[in-house]
């Protein structure tokens, strides 16, 4: 795949993989990947139709059912994913380079984040395959009791444009571990990773069939796959919008679901927080990935004291914060993924000032190369029922509100439909746990920000989702329990 402008894109293949073989697209329709930060074409991969979904369930449905996968031993199914996490590292800078130029993600952290947290994900996943342990159960039967954890069978892995990546890796590690096959379908913003990918997994020694690979327009791919009647569950990140949809559809035919959707977090700084360090985790909070971050901090809550000081602090130093293109090094806030996205972003920013926020800094496109760039923005003055406060705005947009108690600053911060991650900044840790105690999210961060590990579960409430991802919880998802019960006869006296 080579693009149009002076700048070569990695070469990947660009087909479909089903069944262990690169093949094209059924009719041989094609689609263009655009760069973010140009606006121009990266090339064309295959897409895919409901006839090479199918074709994709049916290779994965074979795949599980005559055990290649499902049927061997976890610590066979752990040395091949330890093999894939080596040859993620072997191929580090490849997949960091699709992910860069796909996403527009910038190549600093490409590579210091995405590509070592996927190899993190499959060495971690690989280590938990060999622990599928039931447990027995004491009970007055005259029997023996024991559960076991088996696979759920065929896994539709459904990732989304922000985190091609970390947030394929995230499905398919506890998935494959556990001993399920999967049809993953990435973004069609943004196939590039899961094409290197699909050919690291074959590499690896992953069987014909136990991981399948369709590219192609989303709502058209990813409905056929949680309909069919083959798919046995579906794991997806995504909108809120479009997760209740896949909800819906997966609960009319009662298949389990682990959705990861969106968020909108609040940043509470309280006025004992060290106030150097309460910046740096403010900042990153909203500008990390360019706002594209589920688990972003674009609500800002500061106690009243530090309230004036922290918004002048911010006034003064987010323009500052570097923006530019991917490819350069020092970059840290490149272009939004999609034309699309960024006139969202400028939509919805457009629409705070109308309901009374003032702009304190940003506010604005950024002309560079034609790319999708918007400047880091920080708003102050509006109230709690503002689009911008109560909706995702996912990008790099902060909203500023201040608070008068602790009481105020958990009412605010809960008050949205989002509950995916929060953040405490405060240099009490009484506090600190208080206040972690009753926020409503799945993960809370304390005097930092965005600090995660394959080890630790992250997910969503209310409508932020259900299930978890990462952690041991997230084979608890991709499993399921059989309970066993052996009648013991009496002993019968001689």
């Amino acid at each position: 795949m080579t693009q149009t402008s002076a700048t070569t894109a990695p070469e990947i293949r660009t087909d479909l993989m089903i069944a262990g073989r690169w093949q094209q697209a059924s009719g041989g329709a094609r689609m263009e990947v655009t760069n973010p930060a140009t606006g121009e074409t990266l090339g064309e991969v295959a897409s895919a139709s409901i006839a090479d979904v199918d074709a994709a369930v049916q290779a994965a449905r074979v795949a599980f059912d005559d055990g290649r996968w499902s049927r061997i031993s976890g610590r066979e199914r752990s040395r091949v994913l330890l093999r894939v996490s080596a040859l993620i590292r072997e191929r580090a800078e490849e997949l960091a380079q699709a992910e860069s130029m796909d996403v527009g993600k910038p190549i600093l952290f490409a590579r210091m984040i995405d590509v070592p947290t996927s190899a993190d994900q499959f060495e971690y996943f690989a280590s938990l395959a060999q622990h599928l342990d039931g447990s027995v159960r004491e009970t007055p039967l005259p029997a023996f009791a024991f559960t076991r954890r088996e696979p759920r069978g065929v896994v539709a892995a459904i990732s989304p444009f922000n985190f091609p990546l970390i947030l394929s890796s995230s499905k398919l590690a506890p998935a494959l571990a556990a001993g399920n096959t999967v049809v993953h379908k990435p973004a069609p913003q943004t196939p590039l990773s899961a094409l290197v990918m699909a050919q690291i997994l074959r590499d690896a020694g992953v069987p014909d069939g136990v991981y399948n690979l369709v590219v192609g327009p989303g709502p058209e791919l990813g409905d056929a796959l949680v309909r069919h009647p083959d798919v046995d569950m579906v794991a997806f990140t995504g909108s809120t919008a479009v997760g209740r949809i896949v909800a819906r559809t997966a609960g009319e035919h009662l298949k389990p679901i682990v959705a990861e959707l969106g968020g909108n977090a609040a940043n509470i700084v309280f006025a004992d927080a060290d106030v150097d360090k309460a910046i740096g985790a403010v900042i990153n909070a909203f500008v990390f990935n360019t706002g594209q971050f589920c688990m972003a901090g674009p609500r800002l809550l500061v106690e009243r004291p530090l309230y004036d000081t922290v918004v002048g602090i911010l006034g003064q130093a987010v323009g500052g914060v570097p923006l530019g293109r991917p490819s350069d090094p020092g970059t840290v806030i490149g272009p939004l993924a999609s034309q699309a996205q960024l006139e969202k972003v400028e939509e919805m920013v457009k629409d705070a000032v109308a309901s009374g926020g003032s702009i304190i800094t940003g506010g604005h496109r950024v002309d560079l190369d034609g790319g999708f760039y918007f400047a880091p923005t920080v708003i102050a003055g509006l109230g709690n029922d503002a689009v911008a406060v109560q909706e995702e705005v996912f990008g790099p947009v902060l909203t500023v509100q201040p608070f008068d108690t602790e009481e105020e600053a958990i009412t605010l911060a809960n008050s949205t439909a989002y509950g995916l991650a929060a953040g405490v900044q405060t240099g009490n840790i009484s506090r600190a746990h208080r206040v972690a105690n009753r926020l409503d999210a799945g993960i809370i961060w304390v005097n930092g920000w965005a600090m995660l590990d394959p080890a630790v579960p992250f997910g969503g409430v209310k409508s932020s989702g259900w299930g978890r991802e990462s952690g041991p919880e997230a084979l608890e998802s991709f499993t399921r329990s059989k309970s066993v019960i052996i009648t013991i006869d009496p002993e019968v006296a001689s």
